[in-house]
């Protein structure tokens, strides 16, 4: 019987595979002696290779796999044509800033990009009572459409930062605090949108009858 990763696992092997393997490529690379611009391609192609072998073994294209194949290939395309190490390190800036502009633009699709985008991390059940929860509760629609918000608004924040950091910071620096920047910033979007979450439940509970 055929068997799909979800839930935790599922996340954990996106963590390690786009972001944890890249970064860990890029300096081992670059203590072998590899160049800025080898480690940084060298680096993009696992995701790449990810997305790829996934969307061959389910046989069919997401929305969201096909935006992420979508940026991984432009930002590969970007480092194919430019020899400039500050403009390639700051072409993550670029990605990151219409990722941020596609969070805010699914706030016009029928369910936003943080719905659609966990379910598919989500083992059947949970991702079920997602679905159900949806359909019944304002609250929960009010929660994921505001953490839309927050991850679009905070993605276009790390896209100026990034722009800073790759003309400021020693280049060799530039990977990791990338990392560490969006690492940060989603976290507290996720906390935000989780309180906010528990917030707006307590107060219909406790409201007058």
């Amino acid at each position: 019987m055929k068997t799909t990763r979800s839930g935790p696992a599922a996340f954990t092997g996106f963590l390690l595979l786009d972001l944890v393997v890249p970064l860990a490529s890029y300096y081992v690379l670059r203590t072998l002696g590899a160049a800025i611009w080898t480690a940084l391609l060298a680096g993009a192609a696992l995701p790449m290779l990810r997305l790829g072998a996934s969307l061959l073994r389910q046989r069919r294209v997401s929305r969201t796999s096909l935006f992420s194949l979508a940026l991984i290939t432009v930002g590969t395309a970007v480092g194919l044509m430019t020899a400039d190490a500050r403009l390639l390190m700051a072409r993550e800036s670029y990605l990151t800033g219409v990722v941020g502009g596609w969070f805010l633009l699914s706030l016009l699709w029928p369910r936003p990009l943080v719905f659609t985008g966990t379910v598919g991390f989500m083992p059947q059940p949970a991702a079920e009572a997602w679905h159900r929860s949806w359909e019944i509760s304002e609250t929960f629609r009010g929660a994921m459409r505001g953490m839309t918000w927050g991850f679009g608004l905070a993605f276009l924040v790390d896209a100026a930062a990034r722009v800073v950091m790759s003309y400021t910071l020693p280049l060799d620096l530039v990977p990791v605090a990338s990392v560490v920047l969006l690492a940060i910033m989603l976290t507290i979007v996720v906390q935000m949108g989780k309180a906010w979450g528990r917030s707006r439940m307590r107060h219909l509970t406790e409201a007058p009858r």
